[in-house]
């Protein structure tokens, strides 16, 4: 077995490296929650194809993702240190590519082309950012995070610095999208598409700005040698299913994103639809950024390290989705008191959305304990594909749903139709917030004392190498 040996001729761990994380999930949801977010409304409004068809595609890429994603993963695990480190001259090298294979998704100048094509070009553009690009960047950005510090609560610092940057962004695309990008027509808030093109473009640029901070900032100082052991296929995959943490944080994510991808697709729809207000959307994200960064991010690492990252999750999860069964019950016709209940939900995921990446590299160290071998980049790459089904799932479902209901977009603004996108806006995300609570409480097994103590043998353990 290879020893994880800590880098001492670098700067010792500090706010640079905070920022510079920040700023790479900053980059990575320009184009991440731009696409879970506006994507689905794009191309049923824009380019005008049925919903479930769009829903069925972004499911389908999904499969290509479980050879993409795990590929990516080896690589990483068997490429060797750098001068600059095993895991950020990736972020450097895919930049510009995941940034602009991003943009070719909203090309509106196809809207008037055949159907067939529009289809292609979708399904085409969505594999080439998501399965390929984005995989090749966020792989060796998320398992970086153990190479940056082997303290864990460094890491929980740099989980959080990542979901204030995600917030960032979140604030950035939710509240500017719907002002630049939609028009009203006849008193009805419309998408248009050469609005939408700029967009994606604008944030494209951004995307690829942020990546550079986040490399030239961070530094690794965990120096995680390459994997040279014979790769075992059977053998990786039995480490992988019967790693029960493993298994628990997958199941976690892909419902975590059931209920926020859930929050955040149809909230798409009930603003503009049901509520006849694009604007209210902005508030919407605006309203759930400031409570992500006023409260979840300043002190979901106190609440975690007092009472455990599992524990915490666990009833912030549930309590969202308390509030929109509640939501569901009351039917507000203001959209100024759905926005309010839309926060307070926010407020319950972000808890666990705040912490959840210092939770997989919990997940690392206990294969490490159990294993004696360490795989951020496979593990990395499994957690990560599991949140691209939990993105796929919630698209495929919103779509669905949609095509259920009737909706279309000259339905779009039928009474019948708007009152089924409301209850899906409430039901969506309270069914995907209890399930990952229960996820967590019932498979999860890294509580806070099991943490600790795996923190404390792989610390005995690298004292004696």
């Amino acid at each position: 077995m290879e020893n994880v040996k800590s880098n001492t001729s670098v700067s010792p761990f500090g706010i640079k490296d905070k920022l510079g994380y920040m700023f790479g999930d900053f980059g990575n949801d320009f184009t991440f929650i731009l696409s879970s977010s506006f994507m689905l409304k794009f191309y049923t409004d824009v380019m005008d194809i049925n919903a479930a068809v769009v829903g069925v595609l972004m499911m389908a890429a999904r499969f290509v993702d479980a050879v993409t994603d795990v590929t990516m993963g080896q690589i990483v695990d068997r490429s060797k240190p750098t001068k600059d480190g095993k895991f950020r001259p990736w972020i450097r090298r895919m930049c510009g590519p995941v940034a602009i294979a991003s943009f070719l998704i909203y090309q509106a100048g196809f809207a008037n082309m055949a159907y067939g094509f529009k289809v292609f070009w979708m399904a085409f553009t969505y594999i080439l950012w998501g399965s390929i690009f984005y995989t090749s960047i966020n792989i060796p950005y998320g398992s970086m995070a153990s190479a940056i510090s082997p303290d864990p609560d460094d890491r929980a610092q740099l989980s959080v610095w990542r979901t204030i940057g995600a917030t960032l962004a979140g604030l950035v695309i939710g509240v500017g999208t719907p002002i630049v990008a939609y028009k009203t027509v006849n008193g009805n808030p419309i998408l248009t598409g050469g609005r939408m093109m700029t967009v994606a473009g604008v944030f494209s640029v951004l995307a690829i700005l942020c990546y550079l901070l986040c490399f030239y900032l961070v530094r690794e100082r965990v120096e995680v040698p390459a994997n040279t052991q014979k790769l075992h296929i059977g053998m990786m995959i039995k480490n992988l299913v019967t790693n029960r943490a493993l298994l628990g944080i997958i199941a976690a994510a892909i419902l975590l994103l059931l209920g926020m991808l859930g929050m955040q697709g149809m909230a798409g729809y009930v603003f503009p639809n049901f509520y006849r207000s694009a604007g209210a959307q902005s508030v919407s994200a605006l309203a759930g950024s400031i409570a992500m960064l006023l409260i979840c991010a300043p002190f979901a690492g106190k609440l975690a390290a007092k009472f455990g990252k599992k524990e915490l999750s666990v009833v912030s999860c549930a309590f969202g989705a308390a509030i929109y069964l509640i939501c569901l019950f009351i039917r507000p016709q203001s959209a100024a008191v759905y926005v309010v209940f839309y926060t307070l939900a926010y407020i319950g995921l972000g808890f666990f959305n705040t912490v959840i990446w210092a939770m997989i590299t919990d997940v690392i160290d206990d294969a490490e304990v159990k294993n004696g071998v360490r795989e951020d980049g496979t593990i990395y790459s499994v957690y990560s594909f599991a949140r691209k089904l939990g993105q796929a799932f919630s698209s495929g479902m919103i779509g669905g749903l949609l095509t259920m209901i009737g909706y279309s977009k000259d339905t779009a603004f039928d009474p019948e139709v708007t009152r089924g996108i409301f209850n899906l806006s409430c039901v969506i995300p309270a069914a995907g917030l209890l399930a990952v609570a229960l996820a967590l409480f019932f498979i999860y097994p890294l509580n806070k004392k099991k943490v600790e103590e795996n923190c404390a043998e792989l610390a005995r353990r690298r004292k004696q190498s």
